[in-house]
């Protein structure tokens, strides 16, 4: 455990030290001023927040009112020379919802690093030898709403991380790639001892002895070891309207071979100018180790739980709002 949080602290500081050009000066002779030379670096920062309200004065269809917030943040550092191309990005999201009557309600939570470093024998070819770093979590406890008694997400519970190498292709890496990666290690964690006691996202749970007393806490993280694909696109469908499709397919060589995970994304963004834009998104993910609890209960017996099959789960956004380019 300790191992892995030493990698991840690593990244971050080389992530942080590839938001700073690298300075490339070339000295002219007889003391004339230095040139710099172009940066083989390329920095991208974009700050969003979307705002949607509803209103209602003696409105006699009825209705509630609502305002909801949505706040982005996406950060890029790329390093392109020759053959060899190193990706960075951050993703940062976080959504509220009030409506009247209701308490707040989280609706995005979103903490996201990504990096990728790929390398290829010469520019006439578009096959690249990739290694890929994925990290994965949220800010703040999520709840079953109305329930906000008992939290079935945390910080770190879960957390996920992806590490592992392959084959890419991309004409163009910036805006299309197909990758495959049949070495790739999947850590899933849950530092929430409640959480991970009740097998909560995969890992083991808890054993207790028939009177109920705890014998064993459940395992806090879960690793895997398998096989994933990924394709992502970008592209502009039309005149100011830009589409992002990013899809992975994984599955675990030891637990359950051939049950995939899938996550699939597919984003519209509108521009209406350099600072207004509209967008438009959905979110599909399926992941067998993810399952809910429900609460079962016979007259006469104590309340039991019992663990429901994984199902599909499914995500859409629309929003309009502001955005900013640093």
């Amino acid at each position: 455990m300790r191992k892995v949080l030493l990698f991840v602290f690593i990244f971050v500081v080389q992530f942080a030290y590839s938001q700073y050009d690298i300075a490339e000066p070339d000295s002219l002779a007889d003391g004339k001023k230095e040139k710099k030379l172009p940066s083989k670096w390329s920095k991208k920062n974009v700050a969003t927040l979307d705002v949607s309200e509803v209103a209602f004065v003696n409105w006699n269809s009825g209705g509630s009112n609502s305002i909801s917030a949505l706040l982005g943040f996406a950060s890029q550092a790329n390093y392109k020379y020759k053959n060899f191309y190193w990706n960075n990005n951050l993703k940062v999201r976080y959504g509220v919802n009030k409506q009247q009557d209701q308490e707040l309600r989280k609706t995005e939570d979103v903490f996201e690093v990504n990096s990728n470093v790929g390398y290829r024998r010469d520019t006439l070819s578009n096959w690249f030898f990739t290694s890929r770093f994925n990290f994965k979590t949220q800010f703040t406890s999520g709840y079953s709403y109305p329930n906000t008694d008992t939290s079935i997400s945390k910080l770190m519970a879960p957390g996920y991380l992806f590490y592992g190498m392959g084959f890419e292709y991309g004409k163009n890496i910036e805006t299309l790639s197909l990758y495959f990666s049949p070495a790739t290690l999947k850590s899933t964690f849950v530092l929430d001892q409640r959480l991970a006691n009740s097998g909560a996202f995969g890992v083991t749970a808890a054993v207790y002895d028939a009177e109920g007393n705890l014998i064993r806490e459940g395992s806090r993280v879960r690793t895997e070891f398998g096989i994933l694909f990924t394709n992502a696109y970008e592209t502009e469908i039309a005149t100011n309207i830009y589409m992002k499709h990013l899809a992975s397919f994984y599955t675990d060589y030891i637990n359950d071979f051939g049950n995939i995970d899938v996550d699939w994304q597919v984003n519209l963004d509108f521009k209406v100018n350099s600072y207004i834009r509209a967008n438009l998104g959905s979110h599909l993910k399926f992941d067998n180790d993810v399952r809910n609890l429900i609460a079962v209960h016979e007259e006469g017996e104590e309340e039991e739980y019992v663990e429901e099959a994984a199902k599909i789960q499914w995500k859409q956004i629309l929003g309009i709002g502001v955005v900013f380019d640093f």
